[in-house]
C-alpha cells in the first residue's frame, strides 16, 4: 500500500481533518469486512467501481481484490492498528472484475461488533491525480461528508455510526449504540423505517433513495427531508448479519420541489371561475396547510362590485371584506373576522400606503405582548396567545396597477417560523391570485352591465289578458370564459286583438353583451311583426328575412353576425274563444302541453330551420287546448346539458309539470330546481301559460247581408248587447264605431258582414268581410265630403287594426271599459275633447 495513517478519534468516531476534497462522497464504494477478511456487505457503488456484483463477492475473502504479494500483510497491520480505536486512511491498488488495476483511496473504520463478530467498514474511491497532495479526501467520507452511515444488527439496534449521522440526528453516539431507531427519534416515522429495514433484512433486497420527512433533535424548529438507502450485510456463510444504511439530508431539494408543486397546484386551482369571492377562497385553500396554518384573503369593497379602487385609498384603514378563510383548525376559531364580514386589519405601524407602494411583509416571530398589537389589535393579540400564532406573512394583492386587498398567512401548529423563501412563495401565489381576482373583477363589471342591458330588454311584467295566466323564469348560465352568465335567451307575451295572446321564446347563439344586444333586437322585431297580426309561420318567415339582412349588414363584425345566424324561435298564438293554439318554430324545441287531467305531451311540430339560413319554409301546427290546459315554452338549456341528453331532460320536465296542485310560479321554481344546485351550464328560460276560455256570456256574434240597410240593424243589436252587459255608457261610442266599420265593409267588400263584440278588460268590436284589401286611414280636409270613417274609428278607439284570416280580413277596434260618470253619456273621445 502506498500510504497509510491513523487518526484516533473520540469513541467510535473520527477526528476531522481538513476539508472535503474533490472526491464525491456519493460515488464512494462501501464494503463491510468480517472475520478472516470475509466480505459481508457490498454496495452498488462498489460494484460500479470494481465491476463485481454482490453475488460474486459476498462471502468471499477480500484478498481476491488485492494485487501485490505484501498487501495481505499490510491489511493485517491495518486491522491491528484500527483495533486500537483509530481509523486508517491510505491508498492501495485493487483488481477489477475485468482484470484492470485501479489505484483506490481507502478508509477503514475502527472495528464494531455485529452478531458477536468483529467487522470493519471500508470506504473506497478511485484516486484522482489531484489527490496525490492530500490524503484527507476519504477521511471526510466518515467525518465531514453529508452522508450519514450506520450499521444495525439483526434486531435493528445500532452497532456503529459515523459522525455525520450523530450530528444530523442530534442524539449522542453513546445513547444510540445498542438501541433501536424507534427508541431514539420520535420525530421520525420510525415504524416505517424499521419496516423497510426488516424487509431488506428478510428479502436481502436493497432499498435505494427512500425519501421521508421528520423532525430532528439537532434542528427541532424545521421539518427536514432525508434520502436513505438500505442494504443487507451478509457473511461468508450467506447469513444476514444486519443492515447498513446511508442517509443524506435533502431538505433544500425537497422544499424546492414542494414549492414548485404548490405553485403548479395553484395554477390549476386558483382562478377556476370568474367569481371574485371564490377565487379569493381558492387562494386560502391552496395556502393551507402547505404554506401556512391559517390564511385570510381580504378584498377592498369596490373590488367586490367590479369597480376599480383608487391606487391610494384615502382612509388610512381602508374598508375591506373577508372573502377567503382557511385554517388547520376546524371552523377557523382563531379568525377575528368571519367570511363576509368587514375587516380593517393592516400590519402594525402601516396604513393604506402599504397596500399600494410597499412590498410583502415577513414577521418571523410574533409577540402578542408587543405594544403595537396590544394597542391596535387587542383581539388579535388574544388569539395569538390562545392558538400559538407565532409567525406572519402579509402580502398585498395588486394586479395591473390596481390595489385589490391583501392576504395574511400565519403559522401555529408548524413550529418553524416563516423564512424569506416562504415569502417568495407567498408572493408567487398571491400574484397569481391577484391576476385572477382582477380578471374576475373586470368580468363582473362587464357582466353587470350586460345583465342590466339584458334585463332592460326582457319584459318586466307579463300579462296574458283574459286568455292566459302566465309565469316565467330566466336563469343565466354559470360564469365562464366567453361571457357566461349573460346569454341570449328571451321570451315575451304579446296581447293581440280579439282577446288572443302570443307566446314567444327564442335563443340566440353565444353569450355576452353581443348576444344580449342581438336578443333585444330579435324581441323588438317579433313585437313589431306581431303588431301586424301575422300568423305564426308568416311571422317567422319575415323574422328570417330580417336575420339575413342583419347578417349581411354585420359582415364586418363576425361576432355580431354569429349570434344571429342559427338563432331559434318558437311563436304560438292562443285564441280563447276558439280554444285553439297555432304554433310555428324555427329550430326551437317543441312546447310541452299538460291537459287538465295531467297528461303531458310534446306535440310534434314541423321542424322549421333556425333563423338566418333562408330558403326554407316554416309550417304551422294547430291544436285545441281544453280550458285549464298548461302550455310550456322553454329554451334548450332547461332540457339539455353535457351530462344529459335532450330526451331525458324533456322527460324530467314533463314529470315536474304534471305535479297537481301547484301554481304557475311554483311549477317554474320546481322545474328550474330540478336542474340541480348551482348555476346551469346554459341559459335557462321557461314560460308557462294556463289557458282560459271565453264563454258565450263574453262574446256576441252577428252576421248581416251586404246591404246598406243593415247598418241601423247592426247599431240596434250593438246597443242591446251593451245594455245586457251593463255598458250603456259606451253605447253611443260603440254604435258610431259599428256604423262606420259596417258601412265600410258593405261599401268596399262583398259577401256577408260579420260583427263580433268581445267583453274583457277592454271592449273589442270586430267587423269581418270577404275582402283582402287593406283599409287606409286618410286625413280629410275640411271641405271633403268623405274619407272620415277610419279617421273617426282611430279617434274613438284606444287602438285599432286589421288582421287577415283565411276568407278575408277583420277590422277591429278596442275601447276602455269603465263605469260612466253620472249624467255623462257622451262618447269617450268627445269627453276628452271637451
Amino acid at each position: 500500500m502506498a500510504s497509510d495513517e491513523a487518526r484516533p478519534g473520540p469513541g467510535l468516531g473520527y477526528a476531522p481533518r481538513g476539508g472535503p476534497g474533490p472526491l464525491e462522497v456519493a460515488n464512494a464504494a462501501t464494503v463491510v469486512i468480517g472475520p478472516g477478511g470475509t466480505i459481508l456487505g457490498w454496495t452498488r457503488a462498489a460494484e460500479e467501481l470494481l465491476g463485481y456484483p454482490a453475488a460474486e463477492v459476498v462471502g468471499r475473502s477480500a484478498a481476491m481484490l488485492l494485487t501485490a504479494p505484501g498487501d495481505r500483510l499490510r491489511a493485517a497491520a491495518v486491522a491491528r492498528r484500527c483495533r486500537t480505536g483509530a481509523s486508517w486512511a491510505g491508498t492501495a491498488t485493487v483488481r477489477t472484475r475485468d482484470g484492470r488495476r485501479v489505484e483506490a483511496q481507502l478508509r477503514v473504520s475502527p472495528p464494531f461488533s455485529l452478531d458477536d463478530r468483529e467487522c470493519f467498514l471500508v470506504s473506497a474511491g478511485e484516486r484522482q491525480p489531484s489527490h496525490t497532495v492530500s490524503e484527507s479526501v476519504l477521511e471526510g467520507l466518515l467525518t465531514r461528508s453529508p452522508i450519514g452511515m450506520a450499521v444495525m444488527d439483526t434486531e435493528l439496534r445500532y452497532v456503529w455510526m459515523n459522525d455525520t449521522l450523530e450530528r444530523a440526528g442530534g442524539v449522542p453516539r453513546e445513547q444510540r449504540l445498542g438501541r433501536r431507531l424507534s427508541d431514539l427519534l420520535p420525530g421520525l416515522d420510525a415504524e416505517q423505517l424499521e419496516a423497510l429495514m426488516r424487509e431488506v433484512r428478510d428479502t436481502r433486497t436493497p432499498v435505494i433513495d427512500h425519501e421521508y420527512t421528520g423532525w430532528s433533535w439537532a434542528d427541532p424548529q424545521r421539518l427536514h427531508a432525508y434520502s436513505t438507502s438500505f442494504f443487507p450485510l451478509v457473511d461468508d456463510e450467506d447469513r444476514v448479519m444486519g443492515v447498513c444504511y446511508l442517509v443524506m439530508d435533502v431538505t433544500d431539494r425537497w422544499e424546492a420541489r414542494q414549492r414548485l408543486g404548490l405553485i403548479n397546484e395553484a395554477s390549476g386551482r386558483i382562478g377556476s371561475t370568474l367569481d371574485i369571492e371564490r377565487t379569493a377562497q381558492e387562494l386560502a385553500d391552496v395556502a393551507v396547510p402547505s404554506l401556512a396554518d391559517f390564511a385570510a384573503v381580504d378584498l377592498l369593497e369596490p373590488v367586490l362590485h367590479g369597480d376599480e379602487p383608487a391606487v391610494l385609498p384615502v382612509d388610512p384603514r381602508p374598508l375591506m371584506r373577508r372573502c377567503g378563510l382557511r385554517s388547520v383548525h376546524e371552523g377557523a376559531p382563531e379568525a377575528v373576522a368571519r367570511l363576509g364580514e368587514q375587516v380593517g386589519f393592516l400590519p402594525p405601524h402601516h396604513d393604506s400606503r402599504y397596500l399600494a407602494d410597499e412590498d410583502a411583509m415577513l414577521i418571523p416571530s410574533l409577540d402578542p405582548d408587543d405594544e403595537a398589537w396590544a394597542r391596535e389589535y387587542p383581539e388579535r393579540a388574544r388569539t395569538m396567545r390562545e392558538f400559538g400564532l407565532h409567525s406572519l406573512l402579509a402580502v398585498p394583492l395588486r394586479a395591473r396597477g390596481v390595489v385589490l386587498g391583501q392576504a395574511v398567512f400565519l403559522r401555529s401548529r408548524n413550529p418553524a417560523p416563516f423564512v424569506p423563501d416562504d415569502l417568495l412563495l407567498a408572493r408567487e401565489l398571491v400574484d397569481r391570485a391577484a391576476v385572477c381576482v382582477d380578471n374576475a373583477r373586470r368580468y363582473s363589471r362587464e357582466r353587470a352591465a350586460a345583465l342590466a342591458l339584458q334585463r332592460s330588454m326582457l319584459p318586466r311584467h307579463l300579462t296574458g289578458g283574459i286568455a292566459l295566466d302566465v309565469a316565467s323564469r330566466y336563469l343565466p348560465a354559470r360564469i365562464r370564459e366567453g361571457g357566461g352568465g349573460v346569454g341570449g335567451d328571451w321570451f315575451d307575451v304579446i296581447p293581440l286583438s280579439g282577446a288572443r295572446a302570443a307566446l314567444v321564446v327564442g335563443d340566440v347563439v353565444g353569450h355576452g353583451v353581443t348576444a344580449a344586444v342581438t336578443m333585444g333586437r330579435l324581441r323588438t322585431a317579433v313585437r313589431t311583426l306581431a303588431d301586424m297580426e301575422l300568423p305564426p309561420e308568416e311571422l317567422l318567415a319575415h323574422l328570417d328575412d330580417w336575420a339575413i339582412r342583419v347578417i349581411e349588414e354585420e359582415a364586418g363584425d363576425q361576432a355580431a353576425a354569429a349570434t344571429v345566424l342559427g338563432a331559434t324561435c318558437l311563436y304560438a298564438v292562443y285564441d280563447p274563444i276558439a280554444r285553439r293554439c297555432t304554433l310555428a318554430r324555427a329550430g326551437h324545441p317543441p312546447p310541452a302541453v299538460v291537459t287538465p287531467d295531467g297528461d303531458v305531451t310534446f306535440p310534434e311540430l314541423p321542424a322549421g330551420p333556425p333563423l338566418g339560413l333562408g330558403g326554407l319554409p316554416f309550417e304551422p301546427a294547430e291544436f285545441e287546448l281544453p280550458e285549464g290546459s298548461l302550455i310550456a315554452l322553454y329554451s334548450d338549456g332547461l332540457v339539455e346539458s353535457p351530462d344529459q341528453d335532450i330526451d331525458a331532460g324533456m322527460a324530467r320536465l314533463g314529470r315536474v309539470l304534471a305535479r297537481p296542485g301547484l301554481s304557475l310560479d311554483e311549477l317554474c321554481t320546481a322545474a328550474t330546481q330540478s336542474l340541480g344546485p348551482g348555476p346551469p351550464f346554459d341559459d335557462v328560460t321557461l314560460l308557462l301559460a294556463r289557458t282560459h276560455a271565453l264563454t258565450a256570456e263574453r262574446v256576441a256574434s252577428f252576421e248581416f247581408p251586404s246591404d246598406p240597410a243593415v247598418v241601423a240593424q247592426a247599431r240596434a243589436r250593438t246597443g242591446e248587447q251593451l245594455a245586457h252587459w251593463g255598458l250603456e255608457n259606451l253605447t253611443m261610442t260603440v254604435e258610431l264605431l259599428v256604423s262606420e266599420l259596417v258601412t265600410n265593409a258593405i261599401r268596399y267588400a262583398s259577401g256577408p258582414v260579420r260583427l263580433r263584440l268581445i267583453r274583457q278588460s277592454v271592449l273589442t268590436c270586430e267587423v269581418a268581410d270577404a275582402s283582402s284589401t287593406s283599409p287606409r286611414l286618410r286625413h280629410p280636409r275640411t271641405l271633403d265630403e268623405g274619407g272620415r270613417g277610419l279617421f273617426l274609428v282611430a279617434q274613438l278607439a284606444r287602438r285599432w287594426g286589421t288582421r287577415y284570416v283565411g276568407d278575408g280580413k277583420i277590422i277591429w277596434a278596442e275601447l276602455d271599459v269603465r263605469p260612466a260618470q253620472p249624467g255623462d253619456d257622451r262618447p269617450a273621445r268627445e269627453r276628452v275633447a271637451a
